[in-house]
């Protein structure tokens, strides 16, 4: 899958989550002054979650850390490209992450 149809996918996700997509060159979500997922330039999307939610994640699929232009992302893990045609299950997993950061102290 190339980045033109990874976005389009990232944007479905984004839209079934009910947040909003932002960037022009290199797509995100935030809230609360945090960004919580992004597509980086490689096409992979990472999404921040809090550390149960990342343990869940590691238990079921297997958690790996994501990288954004050459630095690893605190707190997000890599989503693997067998459950991004589960848009159900990666809405639900962008919400957990739009739920942590406004669970944080606003920046």
């Amino acid at each position: 899958m190339d980045l033109k149809e990874k976005l389009k996918l990232y944007k479905r996700i984004v839209e079934k989550a009910g947040v909003a997509l932002k960037g022009k060159t290199m797509f995100y979500t935030s809230s609360n002054g945090y960004m919580f997922s992004q597509l980086n330039k490689a096409g992979e999307i990472g999404i921040r979650l809090s550390k149960k939610d990342t343990l869940d994640f590691d238990s079921k699929f297997g958690a790996q850390p994501f990288k954004s232009y050459g630095a690893t992302m605190r707190e997000y893990v890599l989503i693997p490209d067998n459950l991004l045609d589960d848009i159900h299950l990666t809405a639900s997993l962008l919400q957990k992450g739009y739920n942590y950061v406004n669970s944080l102290p606003p920046k």
